[in-house]
């Protein structure tokens, strides 16, 4: 019964501290920047798979998309390696922005804000020059 009871409480303050890390705009600005990086990635897909000659072979997919040549494919995956890239380091300043806001290091994480800043507009320039690309080749 005391196990239980000790079980309950660590249970407790898990969710209390769960609960305090929502009500930081930390929290929040990372979901926000994870949904939008997920949306990007899912219309950027939406349109990939509509070109995947396995894909209409098997009938899976109604595709209005010309069959792709070896050039837009390279640039595509190459494409999608460099927003896998950006997206990682946007990440990676925006975490340390919040370190160093943390730290009273204002000269650090004013560098570092706009690092991510610039990464993130890399980043969303990537998946829109797909989009774009997908967007001009299936219709």
């Amino acid at each position: 019964m005391k196990c239980l009871v000790n079980l309950l409480r660590e249970i407790g303050a898990e969710l209390k501290s769960i609960i305090a890390q929502f009500k930081r705009g930390e929290t929040w600005l990372t979901l926000g920047l994870i949904a939008g990086f997920g949306l990007l990635t899912y219309a950027v897909s939406r349109f990939a798979f509509k070109t995947d000659s396995v894909l209409m072979q098997l009938r899976f997919t109604v595709s209005a998309c010309r069959q792709l040549s070896n050039g837009p494919i390279i640039f595509l995956f190459s494409g999608m390696i460099f927003f896998l890239l950006a997206v990682v380091v946007t990440f990676g300043e925006f975490q340390r922005y919040f370190t160093c806001k943390q730290h009273h290091a204002a000269y650090e994480a004013r560098g570092a804000l706009i690092y991510a800043i610039c990464w993130c507009i890399v980043a969303i320039s990537i998946s829109g020059g797909g989009l774009l690309f997908f967007n001009s080749y299936c219709r």
